[in-house]
């Protein structure tokens, strides 16, 4: 006997809708369960998780902080999944924005320029690009299968910040701690608003990426064709689309919009590259892009809730003395039942019986 899921010919436009809140729902109960059998109070927990952080006006700056990178990551990655490219290495194009982005200030110290800035956010976003056609390459010309290349250069990307910020970009006065010299002045992202936080121009940086990416989508002829490809490679063929040229034009957008966060991450948040650069903002992105329903508007409200369960795991941890597994574990649930829900509605399970083998005859 095995388990098949079978297209629904018609599925609930509701249900369609609701899907993120009973995801949210369930992953509610699911944490409250593993809270309880922690022995922690999931009410309490609960509290610092999504009440706490929003009680100060420096939280909400933080929120933004953390949110910036998330919503930036994940409008990228739903221009890839629309268009049925699974890139799962927007790690990896993170990290290679923050490095290409931070070659001026590293290496160029006595460059100082209004200019610095804007180039290292244009370098930024041409590393992540270039890093994400890597895969785009290697599916067209080989047909390799993109979740693993893109994911297996994520761990590429990582070492290789690691040996430049122990190696040869280590700060000379750092006394021996890894990282660069921290950036001056021109080559850091100023904040929106330094009298009451220091969330940067980043968080701008994402809500105008996700407000371009969903006119794109909705009301330009790429964006159909984005559409039409990723739900029917056959008829994008007969209206004329190339597949190959959109393998590389959703790759392109995604790692450059990852390089982005990456640089503002550097430059903004953070000061200088470290080894320490990202906290799996690449990953938790896909749960936002998916959260979102591959809507960049979507998005951005799924990046608040997420760097939420950031901030709000931060202070559980403190005050409840959670572990740092147990917040990616409930992080974990959220995607797991989004995709969860999102399959329920769309296909239904139909147990098949392995049919009994005729006996052989005399």
């Amino acid at each position: 006997m095995r388990v098949e899921l079978v297209k629904r010919p018609q599925h609930s436009a509701l249900f369609s809708a609701l899907s993120p809140f009973i995801a949210l729902g369930l992953t509610l109960v699911a944490g409250a369960i593993m809270f309880s059998l922690l022995g922690k109070n999931p009410l309490e927990t609960f509290y610092y998780y999504f009440i706490d952080p929003l009680r100060e006006m420096w939280s909400l700056h933080e929120l933004a902080i953390k949110a910036a990178p998330l919503i930036l990551i994940a409008v990228g990655l739903s221009v890839c999944y629309l268009s049925n490219n699974w890139n799962i290495g927007a790690e990896g194009q993170f990290i290679i924005g923050a490095v290409a982005g931070s070659i001026l200030p590293v290496l160029f110290p006595q460059f100082q320029s209004w200019i610095v800035l804007p180039l290292m956010l244009l370098m930024g976003m041409a590393g992540g690009a270039a890093y994400a056609a890597i895969p785009a390459f290697l599916k067209v010309r080989f047909n390799t299968n993109e979740i693993l290349t893109s994911l297996m250069l994520v761990y590429v990307a990582q070492l290789f910040n690691d040996w430049l910020v122990r190696g040869i970009w280590r700060n000379p006065q750092g006394m021996s701690f890894p990282g660069t010299a921290p950036f001056h002045e021109y080559a850091i992202l100023p904040e929106i608003w330094p009298a009451a936080g220091r969330a940067n121009w980043g968080f701008v940086f994402a809500l105008v990426a996700a407000v371009a990416v969903w006119f794109m989508l909705s009301k330009m002829l790429r964006g159909f064709e984005v559409k039409v490809l990723g739900q029917s490679p056959r008829a994008g063929r007969f209206a004329g689309f190339s597949a190959p040229r959109m393998v590389f034009f959703a790759f392109l957008v995604s790692g450059a919009l990852a390089g982005l966060a990456g640089i503002s991450e550097v430059s903004g948040a953070i000061g200088h590259l470290n080894e320490k650069l990202s906290i799996g903002y690449g990953f938790t992105a896909i749960i936002v892009a998916f959260l979102g329903r591959l809507n960049p508007l979507g998005i951005v409200a799924a990046g608040l809730i997420l760097a939420l369960t950031y901030l709000g795991g931060e202070a559980a941890s403190i005050s409840v003395g959670l572990s740092d597994k147990v917040v990616r574990a409930f992080q974990g649930m959220l995607l797991f039942f989004v995709l969860g829900c999102d399959t329920l509605i769309h296909y239904k399970i139909r147990l098949v019986g392995t049919p009994l083998a005729k006996p052989a005859e005399a």
